[in-house]
């Protein structure tokens, strides 16, 4: 049967396709259970079984280890998710350095996994495995640090710029399908997975369809009105691509157009349909209808449609390499804004102009509950088994969707299982409570609902990975005047249980024997340390009051608290910490080494953390002096930060960066210094003449942070900061260098296919320009930057691991260069794990 060309006959093609829509995604693998994701378009039970294989090659099936079964949820009449978790069978735990295999049963139908991935009357045979036995594989990571393999990378938009950078995952594992310990050992994707948001006017077209189709019922959409009067509805389909801007800022508070950006929410996505199609068109090429409508029939902006139809399907061209590469590799998430919308959760404003909308707590409780069932489940199974809060939400969702979406009552109590805050009904704005000395969004609901938890631990056999929620437990600023304020990404709470839980659990395991971990990773989908251009248009952007579509609020050098509680939370406890991060748009190596106060520490209380010294201690400079000369090496830790982004949606200004042109404003290392409470500061200004010396003013409270530079100026004044007194010794220090980038390596094991000519219709002369100026930037040696990969890519990181301090972690990124775009190239940084002696410090 042919392939129709039109999704409004979506429901027609249906029945030819096969039962798996989407998947399988490995997910969630630990030693003693293995978690696989699907969308089925009929219920089924179905039951995962784990082999071992001979030799933990992968080539050859051996015995059956883990076993489970669970059936799907049914999401509508044709879409039906599960995650389904094998156990042990006989007590049996995974082992390091070995591949496994898996198969999936599908309740009485009889059915395989490779019989329910097929309908050969519409598709060629597909498989997902690598070897000839034709089941999916993983390999356990290994007891070797040395051997570790984990990719990473985030960011990935449909119609971005570049090419897309996942399927290069694809033959990362078949390279290396039959070693242990060279195939990848887990995937990491650290936010932006979709983009709510800004999505192409085709590809919407699309979701919208398919998503009714599979739900089986069209959302109806609250968007005028309050909380309290009520509200006016309208169907989702009214709303046409191209054309939601308007509502989305007006009736829903969003603020992605903002900024004199109109295009980017010009096909939001609004109903819970739209959201799961999204997942299901991102991962699979099973719902891929090709060709699309063409722009003349659709009347308005033909080109722009066309354009946006070009960039989709040579999207969708790679999706069968995305979707065999995410069946054999386990495979963690975590949320950033765009899953959502842009800006999600920003600030106190944005909550305040979107969830106290009807249509904006729709577009984010439908944007959560999606990420919930696509991403959420399979990163922590145990929430979603029977009696828990997922599992609650799963019964909920399947009454809401059973009603049509016209059950109140179940609407509601998925909003609190998925910790959407409710609303005041006094001023129609979401509840907030004060944690500490910040608010953040108020989850006690009265009738005890208990909510989910988006972050997570995934401690393996050498290594741990704590996964952060920057983004539903940041601490807002108190006061009126402070709405727009930037927050915490963390509140005090989410502190305690984000990361002194996670490191907690692990010391005691290692205490009783039953962990062996010595390396520590920390997922932070946004950045700790930015390139300089970065923070200095951030700051220019709050100082206009420019915060949405800007990113100002998601840095943690925004708020001294929380940059201050991270570090010393995190070293407190460790002394090497990898820090795996996106959101950028470019990838990069930073390197932070820090060293606190030899005569006191960070203390964890009730109210939060304290710095306590010990006494006497700062009172006696020659017990400082000692200290600090002894080296004690609790006092310095170090922290290298990994960066990868975009897996596809370059940018111009990432181009720019990726290439020599950067090289003229190289990141330079940077010192800065921080106590608890203020410090006297001097300035010191010396002309040919004279000295002036002068108080240099700083906060009445802490914690304070000041940079550390040599002497500023030139032969005819220059000037310095410094200490007023000497026994004012900063509680914490820290430097940071960024790690340059090695010259590209051909990965020649990696292919992409030619691309069309994109200018094949042009002009003699605008191709003769266009060629030339395309001769000119596709250039090997303009685009050998050296520090930044600013092209679509992705990262596998390694280490370098002895038993003494020799260690290192490495980051090699692949990516496609510019003067051979079907070629893959991967450059290598390198960043040493050293514990360092801090440098001295100015005094007067």
């Amino acid at each position: 049967m042919p392939l129709l060309d039109a999704y409004s006959e979506f429901q027609q093609q249906l029945p030819h396709l096969p039962l798996i829509l989407a998947g399988p995604i490995l997910r969630r693998t630990d030693p003693d259970g293995v978690t696989v994701w699907l969308a089925l378009k009929a219920p089924s039970i179905v039951t995962l079984r784990v082999y071992t294989t001979i030799d933990g090659q992968g080539k050859t099936i051996d015995q059956e280890r883990l076993t489970g079964s669970r059936a799907t949820v049914a999401v509508g009449k044709y879409l039906h998710i599960v995650a389904v978790t094998a156990k042990p069978v006989d007590g049996y735990l995974l082992e390091p350095g070995q591949i496994y295999a898996y198969d999936l049963e599908f309740g009485d139908r009889n059915q395989t996994l490779n019989d329910a991935l097929n309908a050969r009357e519409v598709f060629p045979f597909i498989t997902i495995s690598y070897l000839e036995h034709n089941l999916p594989t993983f390999a356990m990571p290994p007891d070797d640090l040395n051997h570790l393999r984990i990719v990473h990378g985030s960011c990935r938009k449909a119609h971005g710029k570049g090419q897309d950078a996942l399927p290069l995952l694809d033959g990362l594992i078949e390279q290396s399908a039959d070693q242990p310990h060279c195939r990848p050992h887990q995937l990491f994707l650290t936010g932006d997975q979709i983009y709510g948001d800004d999505v192409a006017d085709p590809l919407l077209a699309a979701l919208g369809d398919v998503g009714t189709t599979l739900l089986g019922w069209e959302e109806d959409i609250p968007y005028k009105g309050d909380f309290v009067k009520g509200y006016s509805r309208k169907k989702v389909s009214e709303w046409k691509p191209g054309q939601r801007t308007e509502i989305a800022q007006k009736y829903a508070g969003l603020t992605a157009m903002l900024d004199n950006q109109p295009e980017r929410a010009k096909s939001h996505l609004f109903s819970l349909g739209e959201y799961l199609a999204m997942y299901l068109f991102f991962w699979s090429p099973i719902l891929w209808v090709n060709p699309f409508t063409k722009g003349k029939i659709r009347g308005k902006k033909p080109k722009t449609w066309d354009k946006e139809v070009k960039a989709i399907q040579e999207f969708a061209s790679r999706l069968w390499q995305v979707r065999r590469s995410l069946a054999n590799v386990p495979t963690y998430m975590i949320f950033d804004d765009h899953d959502v919308s842009d800006d999600w959760y920003l600030n106190r404003e944005w909550c305040n102009r979107v969830l106290g909308k009807p249509l904006g707590r729709r577009v984010v409780q439908n944007g959560l509950l999606a990420y919930a069932l696509c991403q959420g489940w399979g990163n922590t199974p145990e929430q979603f088994t029977s009696g828990q809060p997922g599992d609650q939400l799963w019964q909920a969702l399947q009454q809401w969707s059973e009603s049509g979406g016209t059950d109140e009552l179940a609407w509601e109590r998925m909003g609190k299982y998925l910790g959407v805050p409710g609303i005041e009904a006094e001023t129609g704005l979401p509840k907030l409570k004060q944690d500490g000395t910040v608010l953040v969004l108020n989850r006690d609901y009265a009738d005890g609902t208990p909510s989910l938890t988006w972050h997570y631990s995934v401690r393996s056999f050498k290594h741990e990975v704590i996964v952060l929620d920057t983004r539903t437990w940041r601490g807002y600023p108190m006061g009126e005047d402070q709405v727009m304020a930037p927050p915490m990404l963390l509140s005090p709470t989410a502190f305690d249980q984000q990361i002194e839980d996670s490191l907690d659990k692990t010391d005691q395991l290692k205490a009783a024997g039953k962990s062996r971990i010595e390396a520590t990773l920390l997922v932070l989908p946004t950045n700790l340390i930015h390139a300089s251009i970065v923070d200095l248009a951030q700051q220019w952007y709050w100082r206009q009051g420019k915060v949405f579509g800007t990113d100002v609020g998601d840095s943690w050098n925004f708020h001294d608290v929380a940059f201050t509680k991270l570090l010393t939370a995190l070293f407190q406890r460790r002394d090497r910490i990898v820090l795996l991060s996106g959101d950028i748009h470019y990838g990069s190596v930073v390197r932070l080494n820090y060293w606190s106060h030899p005569c006191g520490e960070l203390q964890r209380q009730a109210s939060g953390y304290i710095w306590e010294a010990d006494e006497g201690c700062r009172d006696e400079p020659s017990r400082v002096k000692e200290a600090q000369e002894s080296q004690n090496p609790k006092s310095a830790s170090v922290l290298v930060q990994l960066t990868s982004s975009a897996i596809k949606n370059a940018e111009l200004k990432t181009y720019l960066a990726h290439t020599k042109v950067k090289s003229l404003l190289l990141e330079q290392p940077q010192y800065w210094v921080g106590w608890e409470k203020p410090p006297q500061l001097l300035e010191i200004i010396t002309t040919p003449d004279k000295v002036r010396i002068q108080d240099l003013p700083v906060p009445s409270e802490g914690p304070f942070w000041q940079q550390i530079q040599v002497p500023q100026g030139n032969w005819d004044i220059a000037w310095q900061v410094a200490l007023k007194d000497e026994r004012s010794q900063p509680d914490w220090r820290y430097r940071t260098e960024w790690s340059k980038r090695q010259k590209a390596e051909s990965v020649p094991w990696l292919k992409r296919h030619p691309q069309p000519d994109l200018h094949q219709t042009s002009p003699l002369w605008q191709k003769v320009l266009l060629g030339s100026i395309s001769w000119l930037w596709r250039n090997r040696w303009l685009q050998e930057g050296e520090e930044i990969v600013g092209c679509n890519n992705i990262s596998v990181v390694c280490f370098h691991w002895s038993p003494d301090e020799d260690k290192a972690v490495i980051q090699e990124m692949y990516w496609h260069p510019p003067w051979k775009p079907t070629s893959v190239v991967k450059s290598r940084y390198f960043a040493p794990l050293r514990l360092e002696s801090p440098p001295p410090l100015p005094t007067y």
